[in-house]
């Protein structure tokens, strides 16, 4: 698969500009927000379960090294008494009776009597790499959950950012509201003094009173919201509800992003930056090796094993040197000849196994630089979206301030106030909110080209 050389929908930006590589700590320019993630990389349960996942990972490391060694066993002690009666196939221990000058009863005869103590190891030998290979799985898979902890904490991250715009959002909201409530109260009071003068109808005071009445109802959701995104905000970083303490407004100074200092690079640089991508080519790593054992297990096997301790029949000769010395070595070469196909086929669906994994790797990519791609556009779109928002609620505010002129001079209706008085509340909800989605646009931009790990 051939990538772009660079990313489609790219904003310009100079030959001298330094590779966006930024830790998110230079990234987050709010003493508050740093301090949340601080709190959520130390205390949040999926970053301490994938911090988990990584010690197991380096058990398991540690248990495919030892593997190259032989396995040693001791037998402390074993006794072994068997009792059996005239019916069985065989009959009794002849050395048991005999030493103890007795006859063997015919039901429950000691058929067998053995006291035992030793060491036994088996040691298989790494002829063809089956061990080596389980070693590259589980180092993959070591990579993977380290890459899998790299994507948690900047999903993390970015969760926490987009949750501490969304509570600053809210609150700029609610400023909107009380000014609109305030304003939409002095319209009223205006109405009022008309309609008790004759000159409008009961009509325009309803209306008038209506339009009050819904800039006060937003008041008490927004204030809804917040506590919940208080709460939302105090579970990612481990702790139980509470308020959240946050800056006074919403600005594009609270990220450390500017288009013109910093390079892209390209798709190439950029992915390979990504715990996504590495965690499906080491899915690619893995496969392969899994693909190579399948194949070595058509293979012939050596391996060694043998026994050394001590062995009698009566318990005083169990330590009985050198009468109850045992001892034995065995090698062995075993290959398997027929096994119904089994061993073949477990071997080619490991190989179709790899295959698919190399699919996804490609297609994991493809998104990538798509996702990228998305994310620019996007930045680039939302910065004209803006302004023209700017210039929407200067021009929102003004309308409102000849409107009410106009009416007090006569020359307007109390329904030109109202209406301007909405437009100017949905114009400045709406600026909040391209302001929120610019800012989450940077994170998502910085989440999509691998963010930083420090």
């Amino acid at each position: 698969m051939k990538l772009p050389s660079e990313y489609r929908g790219g904003f310009e930006s100079n030959g001298d500009s330094a590779l966006f590589s930024v830790k998110w700590r230079e990234f987050f320019n709010d003493p508050y927000l740093v301090g949340l993630i601080d709190s959520a990389l130390a205390n949040n349960f999926d970053m301490r379960i994938a911090l988990k996942n990584i010690e197991i990972a380096n058990r398991n490391l540690r248990i495919n090294k030892s593997e190259y060694l032989p396995s040693v066993d001791a037998n402390i002690g074993t006794v072994n008494k068997q009792y059996r009666s005239k019916d069985f196939y065989s009959s009794a221990s002849s050395k048991w009776y005999d030493q103890k000058g007795e006859k063997a009863p015919e039901s429950l005869f000691t058929y067998q009597s053995q006291f035992s103590s030793g060491l036994s190891f088996s040691w298989e030998l790494d002829v063809w790499g089956r061990i080596a290979n389980e070693g590259d799985i589980l180092k993959a898979d070591w990579l993977n959950t380290q890459e899998t902890r790299n994507a948690v904490q900047t999903k993390l991250i970015a969760d926490i950012a987009s949750g501490y715009f969304n509570l600053l959002k809210l609150d700029a909201q609610i400023e909107v509201a009380k000014r609109n409530l305030s304003l939409n109260d002095s319209t009223l009071r205006m109405i009022k003094l008309q309609f008790d003068a004759g000159e409008i109808t009961a009509l325009a005071l309803q209306q008038t009173e209506s339009q009050r009445l819904l800039a006060a109802s937003m008041i008490p959701e927004l204030e809804k919201d917040i506590v919940i995104q208080e709460n939302a905000l105090r579970i990612l970083i481990g702790e139980m509800p509470n308020a959240i303490e946050r800056a006074d407004s919403l600005s594009n100074t609270l990220v450390n992003f500017d288009e013109q200092n910093i390079s892209l690079g390209s798709p190439l640089e950029i992915i390979r930056r990504r715990p996504d991508i590495k965690a499906a080519e080491y899915d690619v790593i893995a496969a392969n090796a899994d693909m190579n054992i399948q194949q070595i297990m058509r293979y012939p096997q050596l391996s060694l094993s043998g026994v050394f301790g001590v062995n009698s029949m009566l318990p005083k000769n169990w330590f009985n040197i050198p009468g109850a010395l045992l001892g034995g070595i065995a090698g062995e070469l075993t290959t398997p000849i027929f096994k119904n196909k089994k061993l073949k086929n477990i071997y080619e669906v490991a190989k179709i196994d790899r295959e698919k994994e190399e699919l996804n790797f490609q297609r994991t990519v493809m998104e990538a630089v798509s996702e990228v791609s998305n994310t620019i556009t996007t930045v680039d779109k939302q910065k004209e979206q803006l302004d023209l928002s700017n210039q929407r609620v200067a021009n929102s505010q003004l309308a409102v301030k000849n409107a009410l002129l106009l009416f007090k001079s006569g020359y307007a209706t109390y329904l030109e106030v109202i209406t301007a008085q909405s437009n100017a509340l949905k114009s400045e909800l709406d600026l909040l909110e391209i302001k929120q989605k610019q800012l989450n646009s940077y994170v998502s931009l910085y989440r999509a080209l691998g963010g930083g790990w420090d």
